[in-house]
């Protein structure tokens, strides 16, 4: 076991947790995660900002890495930009779940024709979360074609890790006022907003406060990275310690520009306490998959 892993490790025996739930990373088909990994190769000169991957490994040594971390759940976050993608993918989320212990199966889908009847398929045959990623697919939440999608997951209670927030970069329909629209016709839906909704980190745990379902997960936010470009805001640090058991431990590995340790030691730092800790990092997680 690797030094880093060790850390890990004795980060969680610390805190006092088994060990990690993680609802926020990436296992892809290869040509796809390569294309993935292609725009965060080019991301640098977008933003200013470059952005190495600091786990670009084959995909046995990324879920050996996980294991040696402790980490006990996990998930394959799976995202169409285009239609025809979403059906082909969940099939190969539900291969990957099948054969690796530990992820939850993921699914996603895309504002297309028909889109209804595969979210309906992998709801009933065990998908137990979807990703939506509003930026990448550059769709608008309140389309049509998803209206009934949201009742559906709604219904299930099947949560939906949903990249909305305007960073990195904005998109056409990032931002709490879609998600907001949204919640309103679907209030129970458990929403996970993806990077604590970053850089709009009030207007999100304003909906957190306003709808019980909704949830945020803590990818890359509070880490020096981020920080840089889109600073937590330190006076909503009350509020984030009273929203506790509605936060989500996420990594976005292994597409990270610095070592998992760092999102942990970046929580611990914000000062909330090992009681905030064991529940963003296992708690949370395990009881609202039952793990």
């Amino acid at each position: 076991m690797s030094d880093e892993a060790d850390a890990v490790r004795e980060f969680a025996a610390r805190i006092g947790v088994p060990g990690l739930v993680d609802v926020h990373t990436h296992f892809m088909p290869e040509r796809v995660l390569t294309k993935v990994w292609e725009y965060f190769d080019a991301v640098g000169p977008m933003t200013g900002v470059a952005w190495p991957i600091t786990y670009r490994l084959e995909e046995d040594r990324r879920i050996a890495l996980l294991r040696e971390f402790g980490v006990l759940g996990f998930t394959s976050m799976i995202y169409p930009h285009k239609p025809g993608m979403a059906e082909w993918l969940n099939r190969w989320g539900a291969e990957f779940a099948a054969r690796v212990e530990g992820c939850l199966r993921t699914a996603t889908f895309y504002p297309e024709p028909g889109a209804e009847t595969y979210v309906r398929e992998a709801v009933e045959s065990g998908t137990r979360i979807f990703k939506a990623h509003l930026q990448v697919g550059a769709y608008d939440p309140n389309a049509s074609e998803l209206d009934r999608v949201w009742g559906l997951l709604a219904e299930a209670g099947i949560p939906v890790v949903t990249h909305c927030g305007s960073g990195p970069m904005p998109g056409k329909f990032t931002g709490p006022g879609p998600m907001g629209e949204l919640l309103e016709r679907h209030p129970r839906l458990r929403l996970v907003v993806a990077h604590m909704g970053m850089p709009e980190y009030a207007d999100f745990m304003d909906l957190a406060e306003r709808y019980p379902e909704v949830r945020l997960d803590t990818t890359m936010a509070f880490t020096d990275f981020s920080e840089r470009m889109a600073p937590f805001p330190t006076e909503e640090l009350g509020r984030l310690g009273q929203l506790g058991e509605r936060v989500l431990l996420g990594s976005d590995f292994p597409n990270i520009p610095y070592g998992y340790l760092h999102q942990l030691e970046s929580l611990e730092r914000l000062g909330l306490g090992d009681e905030w800790l064991r529940a963003v990092c296992y708690g949370n997680g395990a009881r609202l998959f039952g793990l």
